[in-house]
């Protein structure tokens, strides 16, 4: 049977494969691309259509049954990516002989404005991670490293141990792609890491004697993972806004990312420095916090100046 004529999940296999040994695409792409990519497929197949004979009028046709179903404008962009470099695989794989998506446009990006915290609102959340619960060494470690560095919840939860060891005045995180970057440590980040790994390594000690493995991770669990879920420690940041006071459903571990970014660049920062920090491709991405700073400044100027109508 020649590779056109296999079934459409052969396809997203293949293609996901090849993702994962050319481009060391990350496990959450992954599970998006093949989310998105079996969604097309069982629309096609209603349809008696397939990935090897459908045009792009097809293409554009389930693009607008995904907009009438009410799907966001980014989960819409992240499909329309994840079917162009499908059949970009087929054309290159010589399963096809066009790429019928290459032509199409995605629909424009939002301008909504990334939620971001307070200086006051971090203050407080990592004073509940330091003094709320049982793990307060771990949770004072993990929110103080993500508000020092800037980095992705999942680049967080899954740092080796080997990176802490030695007290760093720098972190090495492995981001999108694989792609490495290095990211400054603060001195309250140093110190809670410091207190964090030595409670880690006496809890290590203790299960090695049990006849327990050794983990290989900063934030070990005893999940499939072998480390803290991002789901877990989603959970964790709304735990601890609750505690300090603040509205839970304006928290996640996302929102402290942003704080980052914002309260960098409030400070001053070059907007090349914080691009590097977050490991974002295109400064492009990392303008948008230009915006946020606007919008702060002109609620300042609207509640403050003298001559503001305060009506």
């Amino acid at each position: 049977m020649s590779a056109s004529a296999q079934p459409m999940p052969h396809w997203v296999q293949a293609f996901l494969e090849a993702q994962a040994a050319e481009l060391d695409a990350a496990t959450n792409t992954q599970l998006a691309y093949a989310r998105d990519l079996s969604d097309f497929a069982d629309w096609l197949a209603r349809r008696g259509l397939h990935f090897a004979s459908c045009g792009q009028s097809d293409v554009e046709a389930y693009l607008i049954s995904c907009e009438a179903e009410g799907l966001a404008v980014a989960t819409r962009a992240r499909r329309l990516s994840a079917i162009k470099q499908l059949f970009r695989f087929a054309f290159e794989e010589g399963w096809r002989s066009d790429n019928p998506a290459l032509r199409i446009k995605g629909p424009g990006k939002s301008k909504r404005l990334p939620k971001t915290l307070s200086t006051e609102d971090v203050d407080r959340l990592i004073e509940a991670a330091h003094t709320h619960g049982r793990e307060t060494l771990r949770n004072g470690a993990l929110v103080e490293l993500l508000y020092a560095t800037g980095m992705r919840v999942t680049e967080l939860v899954s740092l080796p141990v080997s990176a802490a060891r030695g007290d760093p005045r720098m972190l090495l995180v492995r981001g999108k792609g694989g792609k490495e970057r290095l990211v400054p440590l603060s001195g309250r980040a140093r110190l809670a890491l410091g207190d964090w790994l030595a409670q880690r390594d006496r809890d290590e000690d203790l299960a090695k004697k049990n006849g327990k493995p050794a983990s290989k991770f900063l934030f070990p669990s005893r999940g499939k993972d072998g480390h803290l879920t991002r789901q877990r420690f989603f959970v964790l940041i709304r735990e601890l806004a609750v505690v300090a006071g603040i509205d839970p459903t304006t928290v996640t571990p996302h929102t402290l990312r942003h704080a980052f970014a914002t309260h960098l660049l409030a400070g001053g920062a070059d907007l090349r420095a914080i691009q590097t920090m977050l490991g974002h491709a295109d400064v492009a991405t990392t303008e948008i916090y230009t915006h946020v700073l606007d919008e702060r400044l002109k609620a300042l100027v609207l509640e403050h100046h003298p001559l503001a109508d305060k009506a």
